[in-house]
């Protein structure tokens, strides 16, 4: 055979040349003296007993193909292991090498020599050399003799190479590194850059981070693909030892997984729900200084090969910068809390600065005036008719007939003294202030007497004391700005609260416990430890279900449940039914008269604006319904009614009939409403503001008067007209006779 140059010219030309060069120089060289039609390097990783392809022929690969010496082929795992040169078949060789040769060398010979290449002090095979085609036998001795001169050489590139990759790695490092430690004051926005950072390293499609919760024995993941969830969408939970995740969290050991479908571990659902289709998967933990925090999972190598050692080595080293960040992210956090809780008891000592007296407990204990008002206990009875100083004694009262003070064995005293606290701890707010407290907690009061919720099942009687509680507590120390104001502008509520959602709800509940938690307020105190246990569960979900949004995003749940029936059995259902009353509570200002309702928006409206006049004051836009020169008040309350009002309550009615009447209520206060649209346009035609008009001393009775005279013209229509009928058809005079 002719080699077409000397050995020696060879080793000469390969000089100062980068390593893929050198590599494809050799294969050319190899091809012209040996006649292969292809020619390959195989370079042997000893320390992760792999082999690897850079260059085939003279295509430089885009990423080097990897494969285990073990399935790398019988033939030529025998000439690694033997040092003997040997012919094979082309089909043995790994899947994605022989894709590779396809797009070289198609049609693919049936066989090729591959030529073990020893290492000249190591004693062991270093490389391996495969030439396709009809080649001699006598081809070896040629590869033999030119690795003479040219071994060291292409060692030498290759560990310059690798050197070249690490060192490019290790700065991708400290670039990740830098960015992380810019993310500790927020471990949502941390974890979403641990993704995007942990896809870009490993040219991964898709990735998970899941936290571990030791006391739950539960991995956590509310970070997906690098994004966060959407409000939506409910964190993912996997129990501790479970899947692939579980799996590498329990043994702390890394899963490199080619073929994902074909593992033992893996769970095939969530492909089958999302149409993602997984082919690898590389899992590794996340360590801090105490043990594993957490698990990362990367799914599908971009270029649509196998994550290889490369990835597992950057995977491992950046998990402990994962570590070390989530560590710090979560320590910063509890300082920013800490702060942020110191603030708020100076704000909240300022603003309660006097403490509820003893005097003040006994006075309220021994109040002598009669509060035996007419028809307490009904549906058409507006609790803000209450004389405001005699409120927390019919507070006491609703405990007494609910004969909670005697069932759960509460000391007056005790009971005084909390309700002192929780109205001292409502602020001036327009609306939402003591009198709405005492507002929700009556409507509490009305739906466990009159529907007998605790003798009929529907709660037992520490959820029903608890429910009470609940609503009483509710809004506490709410200051006239919503959950959106509060996250917008960073408050130290946000600060305290927003990752967890329902700012202000968590805000009122920490409240009510600070109270309860204030010697002599306990009202629980008599409880048994699991019955305190489940009063506090109960409290916290009675008080975040008042959020509106919670409430919106159930609505689908409150459907199927008055659609297929309650079960009183399902704790499910108790939780969706519970919610509902709570909510039913907080709006009942609805369900009561016209004058009840506008008297209501006009607090609720003056709250509103001051928002928008505040955020206007700070540069921001409000929302139409709380910018005072937009707002369409009439149009606005018709919206509320049939988003939110209307359908709540009929469901309600649906499982208990005897709310009916709460329903033709709220339909005619919406029909009122849509009549006032008239009323209001013609006032804003002569340059009034939405607000002004609300509170025109006139508009009551021109509303009302359209009403009536609506009402006959409607009668006067109908045939067979009663009188009795235009009288339950009349707003004012609708009754209950619950």
């Amino acid at each position: 055979m002719s080699l077409g140059c000397s050995n020696e010219a060879l080793l000469q030309e390969l000089a100062d040349l980068p390593c893929s060069s050198v590599q494809q120089k050799l294969n050319r060289y190899f091809q012209d003296a040996t006649g292969a039609r292809v020619s390959f390097l195989l370079p042997v990783r000893r320390e992760t007993e792999e082999m690897v392809v850079y260059v085939v022929g003279e295509k430089v690969l885009e990423q080097e193909i990897r494969f285990p010496m073990a399935t790398c082929g019988e033939g030529l795992r025998n000439a690694v292991l033997s040092g003997e040169s040997c012919k094979q078949r082309v089909q043995e060789l790994d899947a994605d090498l022989l894709a590779t040769l396809r797009q070289v060398a198609e049609p693919l010979p049936e066989v090729y020599l591959c030529v073990p290449v020893q290492h000249p002090i190591k004693k062991q095979v270093a490389l391996v050399v495969c030439l396709l085609g009809l080649v001699e036998d006598e081809a070896s001795a040629e590869v033999q003799e030119c690795f003479r001169y040219c071994l060291s050489l292409l060692l030498s590139t290759l560990r310059c190479q690798e050197e070249t990759r690490l060192k490019v790695q290790c700065q991708d490092l400290l670039d990740v590194s830098k960015k992380l430690f810019t993310r500790l004051g927020d471990l949502t926005d941390l974890l979403r850059e641990i993704m995007t950072e942990a896809r870009k390293l490993t040219k991964a499609e898709k990735c998970s981070l899941f936290l571990l919760e030791a006391e739950q024995q539960e991995l956590v993941a509310k970070v997906f693909d690098g994004l966060p969830t959407e409000e939506t969408a409910q964190e993912m939970r996997i129990s501790l030892g479970q899947g692939i995740a579980g799996h590498v969290a329990t043994t702390g050991k890394l899963l490199n997984i080619r073929n994902a479908y074909e593992h033992p571990l893996f769970y095939r659902g969530i492909d089958e729900v999302t149409g993602f289709r997984t082919r690898n998967i590389l899992c590794f933990p996340i360590r801090d200084e105490n043990g594993i925090i957490g698990v990362a999972q990367l799914c599908n190598k971009i270029n649509g090969l196998y994550f290889d050692v490369y990835d597992e080595e950057v995977a491992m080293a950046f998990s402990i910068y994962c570590g070390i960040s989530i560590m710090h992210s979560i320590v910063y956090k509890k300082i920013q809390d800490a702060q942020a809780r110191s603030k708020l008891s100076n704000e909240l000592m300022m603003y309660h600065m006097q403490q509820v007296e003893e005097e003040d407990v006994r006075a309220f204990l021994n109040c002598g005036d009669d509060h035996n008002v007419k028809d307490f206990d009904t549906f058409q009875f507006c609790p803000r008719t209450v004389p405001y100083r005699h409120m927390p004694c019919y507070v006491l009262k609703m405990f007494a007939d609910l004969n909670f003070i005697r069932r759960w064995k509460i000391r007056k005293t005790v009971l005084a003294r909390f309700i002192l606290y929780v109205k001292k701890g409502y602020r001036d707010a327009p609306y939402h202030n003591w009198m709405h407290a005492f507002s929700v907690a009556h409507f509490a009061y009305l739906l466990m007497k009159n529907l007998h919720l605790v003798r009929d099942g529907y709660m037992t009687s520490l959820q029903a004391l608890v429910f009470l509680v609940s609503c009483l507590c509710h809004d506490i120390d709410h200051r006239g700005t919503n959950n959106s104001f509060q996250t917008k502008c960073g408050t130290i509520l946000a600060s305290l609260y927003s990752s967890e959602g329902s700012v202000m709800e968590r805000h009122h509940l920490a409240q009510s416990m600070c109270i309860i938690n204030t010697e002599g307020c306990n009202i629980f105190e008599n409880l048994t430890s699991e019955e305190y246990s489940e009063a506090l569960d109960l409290l916290r979900n009675n008080i975040l279900a008042t959020d509106l949004a919670s409430h919106f995003r159930s609505s689908t749940e409150q459907k199927m449940l008055t659609r297929e029936g309650y079960d009183k059995g399902n704790p499910k259902h108790q939780k969706i039914l519970h919610a509902m009353f709570m909510t039913s509570c907080d709006l009942n200002d609805q369900t009561k008269n016209w004058r009840v309702s506008k008297q209501t928006a006009e607090q609720i409206y003056d709250e509103f604006f001051s928002q928008g006049d505040l955020e206007k004051s700070m540069g921001t836009a409000p929302i139409e319904m709380m910018d005072r020169e937009k707002a369409s008040i009439p149009d606005l309350q018709v919206q509320f009614i049939n988003n939110l009002v209307y359908p709540l309550f009929t469901n309600l009615a649906t499982l208990f009939p005897a709310l009916q009447p709460l329903v033709r209520i709220i339909e005619r206060n919406r029909e009122i409403w849509r009549i006032a649209t008239a009323v209001f346009q013609k006032y804003s035609e002569r340059g009034m503001t939405g607000m002004d008009i609300l509170l025109n001393a006139r508009l009551e009775e021109e509303v009302l008067l359209q009403c009536n005279n609506a009402d006959e013209t409607s009668m006067s229509q109908t045939p067979n007209s009663s009188s009795s009928s235009k009288v339950d058809f009349n707003f004012e005079s609708v009754t209950f006779g619950v």
